[in-house]
């Protein structure tokens, strides 16, 4: 005869089922989770792009390729700056807009294409609020008020004295309506006063190159561009746009101490990732930035260029591009000033 075999109750058989499937969840959510863990910490396992929407050589692009060389060096894989100029900027975020939010395309953004070219054109292809997640500043870049050495004044006082005296008389180049340059030249007439005709160009080079001939007397550039003609001899600084001196250029004022109290105006550029890129990848890229910006000598390389290393979390950059979106959206609005 077989011994009798006893089956548990239904209510116990249903308890011990319910605690399997709990158990077989958890298990499966921590495998889910170690899964996500394991690929974060992965990031990057093959080279990623970094986008820069300018043509090689002006501050934007020299800031991009310096933060590509460290950024390689800590993850090991290759950064590649990739330039697509064109549209003041619009071509390259577009680009990186569309990209698959993966962190593999990467934005080096300035403060043209995220916080002043959402008031100057009246429709862009891409939602600015939306299509970007910021990631981290990267650096300010001060502006430098330059002449050419023909012009007989020699401080910012002496050149605003000048300018009143022949309203319209004395002119200035810039890359573009619209950009840093033109709207920190406006800025300054305004608070000195003063009239001084707007020459715009196709970019800073030509503006630059026509202010070394003579063609013009004035001009507005970030310290980056114009450092090397300013040390040649070949421009003079009459001073610089932020609230601070540059370390480049150390005895050179600021507008502040001169001639406009309380004035600063200054550029920068920042990385910037697809809209939608997960929050920990944004994060560890962000995180990964700051580190390699602590080294005393990228900071240097920068400082020398005429560049502020500046770092910050995803919050604060993001809270920085709408204050000075704000910001430029009066002075544009105000002054009227369109490309359409």
């Amino acid at each position: 005869m077989f011994p009798r075999t006893v089956l548990p109750g239904r209510s116990t058989f249903s308890a011990r089922v319910r605690t399997a499937a709990r158990t077989l969840g958890i298990a499966a959510a921590m495998s889910t989770g170690l899964v996500a863990a394991a690929f974060a910490q992965a990031y990057p396992s093959r080279p990623v792009t970094l986008v820069v929407p300018f043509p090689p050589g002006g501050g934007t692009d020299t800031g991009a390729r310096l933060v590509a060389e460290q950024l390689s060096r800590r993850w090991g894989q290759p950064v590649v700056v990739e330039n697509k100029g064109g549209a003041a900027g619009q071509i390259g975020a577009d680009a990186v807009a569309k990209a698959k939010p993966d962190g593999y395309t990467l934005l080096l953004g300035n403060i043209g294409t995220q916080a002043i070219n959402p008031s100057l054109y009246a429709k862009l292809p891409y939602d600015p609020d939306t299509a970007f997640a910021p990631v981290s500043l990267l650096a300010e870049l001060p502006l430098a008020m330059m002449v050419n050495p023909a012009v007989p004044a020699k401080t910012a006082a002496a050149f605003v004295a000048l300018a009143k005296a022949q309203p319209g008389a004395l002119s200035y180049s810039s890359s573009g309506p619209g950009g840093a340059p033109h709207l920190t030249a406006e800025m300054f007439k305004d608070q000195t006063g003063t009239f001084v005709l707007h020459v715009p160009y196709r970019g800073g080079g030509p503006a630059i190159a026509d202010l070394l001939a003579g063609h013009v007397q004035l001009s507005f550039m970030t310290v980056l561009e114009a450092s090397g003609h300013i040390k040649a001899g070949k421009l003079r600084a009459l001073a610089v746009t932020g609230d601070k001196r540059v370390a480049a250029l150390p005895d050179v004022p600021t507008l502040g101490e001169t001639v406009a109290p309380g004035f600063n105006a200054i550029s920068w550029i920042g990385l910037l990732a697809p809209g939608g890129t997960p929050p920990d990848t944004v994060e560890k890229i962000s995180a990964d930035l700051r580190a390699v910006m602590t080294d005393d000598a990228v900071k240097a390389r920068f400082a020398a260029l005429g560049g502020v290393p500046r770092t910050t979390t995803p919050k604060e950059f993001s809270q920085l591009i709408q204050a000075d979106r704000a910001r430029y959206a009066q002075i544009i609005h105000g002054k009227k000033i369109t490309v359409d």
